[in-house]
């Protein structure tokens, strides 16, 4: 009885451990026609699987660009957004120019996308700087079966005045595979971690109000997306710093 008893208890403080784990956001601008782009995708994929840092929940978001495009492989998963998303970073760290694969970690540091070791030390470094609970839960939606709804809470966790802030949701799909025909991956088969499928802002902070409520975002989804493979990421990032304070993921099959 005493073992039942002393297991359950550890059970539960493990549970209450996971749950203490503070969401890092970490993004890798990536493309299917850069050479020495599968790597960086290889090693994103292993931080979402494996959650190497203790007291960080990796989220990974894999933003492919489409500035390669023009070189021989237009990659199916490009969209002009993340290449003005990433020029914003360039803008907010003073970068003369970008570069693929790039690693950025809560908006706040940018480094090579193949560099493992530094990865792990600025996830380790934004664990600790969180400061805004995100909540998330979904359900069906009323008139269409085919749509879901998903709902976001956004809690400030740290006395003090807020601060501008955009609330962003991106729509992520694992285990998708590219067998590339041409360019510097001509003939590879590239195998990725969560690339986003879709990306954009449902909803803003302002300093000057009181932002409480909740966010509803009704999402639907193309055929071709594997539900099963779908999760729902939402942050929050600050205007004028780029600093991600807060962030939370949710699986949508």
């Amino acid at each position: 009885m005493k073992q039942a008893t002393l297991l359950a208890a550890f059970v539960l403080l493990a549970a209450q451990a996971q749950d203490k784990r503070v969401p890092v956001i970490v993004e890798l601008f990536t493309s299917e026609g850069c050479s020495s782009c599968p790597p960086a995708d290889t090693l994103l994929s292993r931080l979402d699987r494996a959650q190497p840092v203790a007291g960080a929940q990796i989220i990974a978001l894999e933003e492919h660009v489409d500035y390669w495009n023009q070189l021989g492989w237009v990659d199916p998963f490009s969209s002009p957004q993340y290449r003005v998303r990433q020029n914003d970073y360039a803008q907010r760290f003073s970068i003369d120019s970008v570069f693929t694969p790039q690693m950025v970690v809560n908006g706040q540091a940018q480094f090579s996308g193949n560099d493992g070791t530094r990865a792990l030390q600025e996830i380790g470094r934004a664990a600790q700087a969180s400061s805004v609970q995100v909540d998330l839960r979904t359900a069906p939606n009323a008139a269409d079966a085919g749509l879901l709804d998903l709902f976001v809470q956004v809690t400030n966790l740290k006395t003090g005045k807020a601060r501008g802030a955009d609330v962003y949701l991106a729509v992520t799909e694992n285990g998708l595979i590219s067998n590339v025909q041409r360019g510097e991956n001509s003939g590879r088969q590239l195998r990725h971690a969560p690339v986003v499928r879709s990306f954009g802002v449902i909803g803003k902070i302002q300093p000057t109000a009181a932002n409480a409520g909740q966010i509803v975002n009704t999402l639907r989804f193309p055929h071709e997306w594997r539900r099963e493979n779908l999760r729902a990421v939402v942050f929050v990032q600050e205007k004028d710093a780029s600093r991600i304070t807060g962030a939370a993921i949710i699986d949508l099959h």
